[in-house]
């Protein structure tokens, strides 16, 4: 698969440019197996870069002009360097700017033509929009010798999305893109960016991605209304008790006796992140013990966290999570990424993934009238230069 999407990209970039590119990169999407919505919260994540990736053609110009074609969009921008650069109303191409815009503060002056193409399903929670950044970002960087570092790379992709997307978002997709290796999850600290990887065995199991095909629109406001719920019931707990510097050092016992003052919503709200900074920390235990059934019993928590308490899931993960959940082949599941739609994560017995997808998408197509996709993924390693020998 990856051999196919770099050759139909290269053949691409030849046939537009009439010339071979300069460079290949590839750039992985991502799953997370435990630690959502945490990555803002001064909280631990666990990532893992995936084998879905955009692959990107590309080679200079002489002058400031660029070139960008998108070629699963059929859709292309030009541009010139020199020009400021500011969003406009591809959302596709506000990606690349946001990175370009950063990089021409670190000294990129001269043009290029790149051609991308994707195995990343659009849509489905994997961050094919962090692989976009970290793609362009670390494909400049190589290309021009700017000598930015992958921690660097990855902040550039988060600042590209606040200020030319709109969204909000923590530094956890960017990092899990740029520092993946195969094989391995990595236990991050979203507060220091400190990391540590930790070997992802999972033996006689396999992660399977089960698409709803749905994505509703409330996404980013409903991502940024959860920033501001939790960011205002930090308050009100640092309020009440000062050594708290971050969720990280509230427990249960103190959300409980300032439920009044928090409220409802925000007590949910600030109740899920604490429980969920901890469930990190048993699930790389479990995985260091290879405890598979505690590593599901606690991905399992998780979206009941994420459905009933943070209420970024939605009907239709719901279902694909509850469908699974008195099957003996699944150890436990959950929604993963922003929500609202997108994917949920299963821990599955290797063998299993036909028979249950089959089940579980007759049983899907019957209640929503949606075709169900699933995607059995194995974890790579982060965004890399790509030889031509090695086509």
């Amino acid at each position: 698969m990856k051999k196919k999407l770099i050759q139909h990209t290269t053949e691409h970039f030849e046939k537009l440019f009439h010339n071979q590119p300069e460079s290949i990169f590839l750039s992985p999407g991502r799953i997370n197996i435990i630690g959502e919505h945490v990555d803002y919260n001064d909280g631990f994540v666990l990532p893992a870069a995936i084998n879905k990736y955009i692959c990107f053609a590309i080679s200079k110009n002489q002058n400031s002009e660029c070139a960008i074609i998108a070629k699963d969009l059929n859709e292309a921008y030009k541009f010139d360097l020199n020009d400021k650069l500011k969003p406009i109303d591809k959302m596709w191409v506000n990606y690349i700017l946001g990175v370009l815009h950063q990089l021409k503060n670190k000294g990129l002056r001269q043009g290029f033509n790149i051609v991308f193409s994707s195995t990343i399903p659009m849509g489905a929670g994997l961050s094919s929009s962090a692989a976009l950044e970290c793609g362009i970002g670390y494909a400049i960087n190589k290309l021009y010798a700017l000598g930015l570092s992958k921690e660097e790379i990855a902040l550039i992709g988060q600042k590209a999305e606040h200020t030319f997307v709109g969204v909000n978002c923590g530094i956890m997709d960017q990092f899990a893109s740029v520092f993946g290796k195969k094989n391995k999850v990595i236990k991050l600290d979203c507060t220091t960016l400190e990391y540590d990887y930790h070997k992802a065995d999972f033996k006689k199991y396999s992660l399977l991605l089960l698409d709803s095909n749905v994505k509703h629109t409330h996404l980013t406001s409903g991502y940024n209304d959860r920033r501001n719920e939790v960011e205002r019931g930090l308050a009100i707990i640092k309020k009440h008790f000062p050594e708290v510097k971050t969720f990280r050092n509230c427990t249960e016992k103190m959300l409980v006796e300032l439920k009044e003052q928090l409220g409802e919503i925000i007590f949910k709200r600030c109740h899920f992140v604490v429980k969920e900074i901890q469930r990190v920390q048993d699930a790389v235990t479990a995985i260091e013990n290879s405890d598979f059934n505690k590593l599901g019993q606690l991905m399992t928590e998780t979206h009941h966290g994420l459905s009933k308490e943070y209420e970024v899931s939605c009907d239709e993960i719901d279902f694909l999570v509850g469908a699974v959940a008195n099957e003996t082949s699944v150890l436990g599941a959950r929604m993963m990424g922003g929500g609202f739609g997108g994917c949920s994560i299963n821990l599955v017995e290797k063998g299993s993934e036909k028979e249950l997808v089959e089940k579980i998408a007759e049983q899907y197509r019957t209640s929503f009238g949606i075709e169900l996709k699933s995607y059995k993924v194995k974890i790579s390693k982060g965004t890399t230069a790509y030889k031509q020998t090695e086509l």
